[in-house]
């Protein structure tokens, strides 16, 4: 038996999201348009039964009351007047018949003359106790809507009248009807039908063609995508609220869970940051700092022939910034070193040249008195300051100092034991603050002796004061104006004609990272003194 070869079919695709609800519409606006024509057409029917009723109770009661009809019946052959007066009423007022009877039912009239002088098909009992009424009764004429009042002659009833109509008749006159209403149920059906398609159409263009399953899922995703990536992502909407804030933005910004609804401006974040987020223009690496972190924020305003919203990410540039920070003081380091190389290459020769021309003692006091200058700063801060990573700072940023030339002195009183410190009190931390306090005021120094002939001095103190490590750097610049003292701090401040103020905000965010303060005076020399006061005992802050 021949094998037939195998074929995977292709799984079709559910109908998109847009084709499901146009079914929908359509059968909804199907079902209410034929609801509506049911209606419309029982509506109709009632109407017509009740314009009949009120058209052959009209008719008959003028019959009754006509004079000519109470003579007649007095006369002795009242068919003749009779009849031909009742054809004419019929004619005129559209009815099937108008029959006038005795008061025991036995015509006088009838559109066919040849059952006048018969009995009446009907009841009569109500009119013959001189009451009106209606009933739908089959008669020689087919079933039929009828009224029968009686004839009154002073107070006698002398006669009996019946108007009616055929319910033929009256179901012609709604078929006439439901002809139109048929017409405008099919235009409405139309137009809803064309009107669910242009939204569909439109909700299609929306949703890409996508299934309900497949929109599902797509949520589904972007959610566990947002919770799962470590980048900070806020979507805000045309009207600057948090549309949207994953928990990598909230953790950077320190923001609440119940973020999304409010204002940017309301969030507590800093003015520059705020500023960011909120310009009209994209935005690209720019750097942050927040109460904890620092942050790189790019933002991309959203448009679609209007502005609808921006989205923005963050970066955590914490940890980075404290290695560049660190790397800056290695690469000082190596620096210093180089030109300490380069000075002792040259006195090296200096001194080998004093032996050759054979001064040895002038070569070995000229040796001598070098080596003391070298090593009393170092023996200084080593002897001064235990502490391994505050020492190495110190020493290198002395011979950096010295390269630039500027004096760089430890004051007297400093004394940090090695072990003071606690392990919470991270070494990148002491290296943040004493690092950047001690590179501006060097700066301040360089600047401030500039055109006097003063050399440039820095003075700085390390030391335990009472449970807590100072940290007080001074130099001899030309200070802070006072009116800037709060500025100092914020993040882009800064004296220099190039750079980007980030040193004076990054000791002040370390400093509260550890629990400590920073403050701000004039030094003795006439330059800033800003100190710094970390605890020792206390629980750092994550």
């Amino acid at each position: 038996m021949p094998r037939v070869p195998f074929s995977r079919r292709t799984p079709s695709r559910p109908r998109s999201l847009a084709g499901q609800l146009f079914a929908m519409q359509v059968v909804i606006v199907a079902a209410v348009v034929a609801g509506c024509a049911v209606l419309a057409y029982v509506n109709a029917h009632s109407r017509a039964e009740d314009a009949a009723r009120d058209q052959v109770v009209a008719a008959a009661v003028a019959v009754a009351d006509s004079p000519a009809v109470v003579r007649a019946v007095r006369s002795a052959d009242p068919s003749a007047t009779l009849q031909p007066y009742a054809e004419q009423v019929r004619k005129d007022t559209g009815v099937a018949f108008v029959t006038i009877m005795t008061p025991e039912g036995i015509r006088w009239t009838h559109p066919d003359e040849s059952l006048i002088g018969k009995h009446f098909l009907g009841h009569i009992a109500q009119a013959q106790r001189g009451e009106t009424f209606t009933e739908t009764y089959t008669g020689t004429l087919g079933p039929s809507m009828r009224v029968v009042t009686p004839v009154r002659d002073g107070g006698k009833i002398t006669a009996l009248v019946s108007v009616g109509i055929t319910v033929d008749a009256i179901s012609h006159q709604v078929r006439g009807q439901l002809t139109a209403l048929v017409g405008v149920a099919l235009a409405a059906l139309a137009i809803g039908g064309l009107g669910t398609y242009v939204a569909n159409r439109r909700l299609r263009r929306h949703t890409h063609g996508m299934a309900a399953t497949e929109l599902s899922r797509m949520y589904d995703y972007h959610q566990a995508t947002l919770h799962a990536v470590r980048e900070g992502l806020v979507l805000l909407d045309a009207d600057r609220r948090v549309a949207l804030c994953n928990d990598a933005a909230r953790e950077l910004l320190g923001l609440p869970e119940d973020v999304v609804g409010r204002y940017v401006d309301q969030l507590g974040l800093p003015a520059s940051l705020t500023g960011a987020m909120l310009a009209a223009e994209p935005r690209v690496d720019e750097v942050h700092l927040t109460a904890e972190r620092v942050v790189v924020v790019n933002t991309s305003p959203v448009r679609g022939g209007e502005r609808r919203g921006t989205v923005v990410t963050l970066r955590d540039h914490t940890d980075l910034q404290a290695l560049t920070g660190e790397l800056d003081s290695v690469r000082g380091f190596a620096e210093a070193l180089r030109s300490q190389a380069h000075e002792a290459s040259n006195r090296l020769h200096t001194v080998v040249s004093l032996i050759e021309l054979g001064r040895a003692d002038d070569a070995v006091d000229f040796a001598t008195a070098e080596l003391q200058l070298a090593q009393a700063l170092t023996d200084q801060v080593v002897a001064a300051v235990g502490e391994p990573v505050l020492a190495a700072l110190l020493l290198g940023k002395a011979a950096e100092a010295s390269e630039r030339g500027v004096e760089l002195t430890v004051t007297e009183d400093s004394s940090i034991d090695d072990g003071v410190l606690p392990a919470e009190l991270a070494a990148r931390d002491l290296v943040t603050v004493l690092g950047n306090l001690i590179d501006n005021a060097i700066d301040a120094a360089i600047d401030g002796s500039a055109g006097n002939g003063t050399r440039p001095r820095v003075e700085v103190t390390a030391r335990v004061d009472g449970g807590e490590l100072l940290l007080r750097v001074a130099d001899s610049g030309q200070g802070v104006d006072p009116a800037t003292i709060r500025e100092v701090f914020r993040r882009g401040w800064t004296t220099k004609s190039e750079g980007h103020g980030l040193g004076l905000a990054l000791v002040e965010q370390a400093a509260r990272r550890a629990g400590g303060t920073v403050g701000l005076d004039r030094a003795a020399a006439g330059g800033a003194e800003f100190t710094v006061r970390l605890p020792l005992h206390l629980e750092v802050r994550a």
